[in-house]
Protein backbone atom coordinates (compact mmCIF):
# COMPACT_ATOMS: atom_id res chain seq x y z
CA UNK A 1 0.00 0.00 0.00
CA UNK A 2 2.89 2.37 0.68
CA UNK A 3 4.15 2.05 -2.91
CA UNK A 4 0.73 2.93 -4.35
CA UNK A 5 0.44 6.01 -2.16
CA UNK A 6 3.94 7.10 -3.12
CA UNK A 7 3.17 6.62 -6.84
CA UNK A 8 -0.07 8.62 -6.49
CA UNK A 9 1.80 11.45 -4.75
CA UNK A 10 4.39 11.53 -7.55
CA UNK A 11 1.65 11.69 -10.20
CA UNK A 12 -0.10 14.56 -8.38
CA UNK A 13 3.13 16.53 -8.01
CA UNK A 14 4.01 16.01 -11.69
CA UNK A 15 0.53 17.15 -12.80
CA UNK A 16 0.67 20.26 -10.59
CA UNK A 17 4.16 21.15 -11.82
CA UNK A 18 3.07 20.63 -15.44
CA UNK A 19 0.03 22.85 -14.95
CA UNK A 20 2.15 25.59 -13.39
CA UNK A 21 4.81 25.43 -16.12
CA UNK A 22 2.18 25.32 -18.88
CA UNK A 23 0.38 28.33 -17.46
CA UNK A 24 3.59 30.34 -17.16
CA UNK A 25 4.65 29.37 -20.69
CA UNK A 26 1.29 30.32 -22.22
CA UNK A 27 1.35 33.73 -20.54
CA UNK A 28 4.91 34.37 -21.71
CA UNK A 29 4.15 33.16 -25.24
CA UNK A 30 1.07 35.40 -25.50
CA UNK A 31 3.15 38.53 -24.82
CA UNK A 32 6.10 37.56 -27.01
CA UNK A 33 4.29 36.09 -29.96
CA UNK A 34 1.51 37.28 -32.21
CA UNK A 35 -1.22 37.05 -29.59
CA UNK A 36 -4.06 39.48 -29.09
CA UNK A 37 -1.69 42.19 -27.84
CA UNK A 38 0.53 42.10 -30.92
CA UNK A 39 1.51 45.44 -32.46
CA UNK A 40 -0.65 46.69 -35.27
CA UNK A 41 -3.88 45.13 -34.02
CA UNK A 42 -5.16 48.28 -32.30
CA UNK A 43 -4.73 46.98 -28.76
CA UNK A 44 -2.44 48.65 -26.24
CA UNK A 45 0.85 46.94 -25.33
CA UNK A 46 0.75 48.23 -21.75
CA UNK A 47 -2.09 48.71 -19.31
CA UNK A 48 -3.63 52.10 -20.06
CA UNK A 49 -5.96 53.25 -17.27
CA UNK A 50 -8.74 55.44 -18.65
CA UNK A 51 -11.63 57.43 -17.23
CA UNK A 52 -14.55 58.32 -19.49
CA UNK A 53 -16.71 61.31 -18.59
CA UNK A 54 -19.93 62.33 -20.31
CA UNK A 55 -19.57 66.09 -20.62
CA UNK A 56 -22.07 66.56 -23.47
CA UNK A 57 -25.22 65.28 -21.78
CA UNK A 58 -26.04 62.52 -24.28
CA UNK A 59 -27.63 59.70 -22.32
CA UNK A 60 -25.49 56.54 -22.19
CA UNK A 61 -22.52 58.04 -24.03
CA UNK A 62 -19.98 57.22 -21.31
CA UNK A 63 -21.20 53.61 -21.08
CA UNK A 64 -20.96 53.08 -24.85
CA UNK A 65 -17.51 54.66 -25.02
CA UNK A 66 -16.40 52.46 -22.10
CA UNK A 67 -17.61 49.33 -23.88
CA UNK A 68 -15.80 50.35 -27.07
CA UNK A 69 -12.53 51.01 -25.20
CA UNK A 70 -12.71 47.76 -23.25
CA UNK A 71 -13.31 45.86 -26.49
CA UNK A 72 -10.11 47.45 -27.81
CA UNK A 73 -8.12 46.33 -24.74
CA UNK A 74 -8.05 49.51 -22.65
CA UNK A 75 -8.59 49.39 -18.88
CA UNK A 76 -11.46 51.78 -18.11
CA UNK A 77 -11.26 52.33 -14.36
CA UNK A 78 -14.12 54.85 -14.14
CA UNK A 79 -16.96 56.11 -16.29
CA UNK A 80 -19.79 58.48 -15.52
CA UNK A 81 -20.96 62.04 -15.85
CA UNK A 82 -18.73 65.08 -15.77
CA UNK A 83 -19.48 67.93 -13.37
CA UNK A 84 -21.16 69.90 -16.17
CA UNK A 85 -22.80 69.00 -19.49
CA UNK A 86 -21.88 72.13 -21.45
CA UNK A 87 -19.00 70.74 -23.54
CA UNK A 88 -19.56 70.90 -27.29
CA UNK A 89 -16.45 69.09 -28.54
CA UNK A 90 -14.84 65.88 -27.28
CA UNK A 91 -11.24 65.80 -26.07
CA UNK A 92 -8.79 63.18 -24.78
CA UNK A 93 -6.45 64.33 -22.00
CA UNK A 94 -3.05 62.76 -21.35
CA UNK A 95 -2.53 62.64 -17.56
CA UNK A 96 0.96 61.06 -17.31
CA UNK A 97 3.02 62.68 -20.04
CA UNK A 98 2.67 59.72 -22.44
CA UNK A 99 0.89 61.33 -25.36
CA UNK A 100 0.96 58.15 -27.48
CA UNK A 101 -1.33 56.37 -25.00
CA UNK A 102 -3.81 59.24 -25.22
CA UNK A 103 -3.64 59.16 -29.02
CA UNK A 104 -4.43 55.44 -28.96
CA UNK A 105 -7.54 56.11 -26.88
CA UNK A 106 -8.54 58.96 -29.19
CA UNK A 107 -8.13 56.74 -32.26
CA UNK A 108 -10.29 54.02 -30.68
CA UNK A 109 -13.12 56.53 -30.12
CA UNK A 110 -12.69 58.57 -33.30
CA UNK A 111 -11.77 61.75 -31.40
CA UNK A 112 -9.28 64.13 -33.02
CA UNK A 113 -8.49 66.53 -30.16
CA UNK A 114 -5.75 65.30 -27.80
CA UNK A 115 -4.11 67.48 -25.14
CA UNK A 116 -1.47 66.83 -22.53
CA UNK A 117 -2.52 67.90 -19.03
CA UNK A 118 -0.43 65.81 -16.60
CA UNK A 119 -1.90 65.37 -13.12
CA UNK A 120 0.05 63.20 -10.66
CA UNK A 121 -2.87 63.21 -8.20
CA UNK A 122 -4.97 61.02 -10.49
CA UNK A 123 -4.45 57.26 -10.56
CA UNK A 124 -5.04 56.99 -14.29
CA UNK A 125 -3.27 57.61 -17.57
CA UNK A 126 -5.93 59.16 -19.81
CA UNK A 127 -9.16 61.13 -19.32
CA UNK A 128 -11.85 61.27 -22.00
CA UNK A 129 -14.36 64.13 -22.02
CA UNK A 130 -17.19 63.29 -24.40
CA UNK A 131 -18.85 66.35 -25.86
CA UNK A 132 -22.10 66.81 -27.71
CA UNK A 133 -20.28 66.07 -30.98
CA UNK A 134 -19.50 62.44 -30.05
CA UNK A 135 -21.92 60.10 -31.73
CA UNK A 136 -22.36 57.18 -29.37
CA UNK A 137 -23.95 54.85 -31.93
CA UNK A 138 -21.18 55.10 -34.50
CA UNK A 139 -18.27 55.81 -32.16
CA UNK A 140 -17.12 58.84 -34.09
CA UNK A 141 -17.28 62.57 -33.72
CA UNK A 142 -20.11 64.21 -35.62
CA UNK A 143 -22.50 67.09 -35.33
CA UNK A 144 -25.53 64.79 -35.67
CA UNK A 145 -26.61 62.43 -32.92
CA UNK A 146 -28.56 59.19 -33.31
CA UNK A 147 -31.37 57.87 -31.15
CA UNK A 148 -30.24 54.90 -29.06
CA UNK A 149 -31.38 51.47 -30.29
CA UNK A 150 -33.52 49.46 -27.93
CA UNK A 151 -32.81 45.84 -27.01
CA UNK A 152 -35.05 43.16 -28.54
CA UNK A 153 -36.63 42.44 -25.16
CA UNK A 154 -37.40 46.07 -24.27
CA UNK A 155 -41.17 46.69 -24.73
CA UNK A 156 -40.59 50.44 -25.09
CA UNK A 157 -39.39 49.90 -28.66
CA UNK A 158 -42.96 48.97 -29.71
CA UNK A 159 -44.52 52.08 -28.17
CA UNK A 160 -44.91 55.07 -30.45
CA UNK A 161 -43.62 58.41 -29.33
Amino acid sequence: MGARLRALAVVVVVLLAGTFIGSAWSQWWGHRGGGPGAPGEGTPQVRVRVEVLNAGGSQGAARLATDRLRDKGFDVVFFGNAQTFGRDSSVVLDRTGHLNEARGVADALGIRRVRSEPDSNLYLDVSVLLGKDWEAGSGRVSAVSQAPKRAWWDPRRWLKR
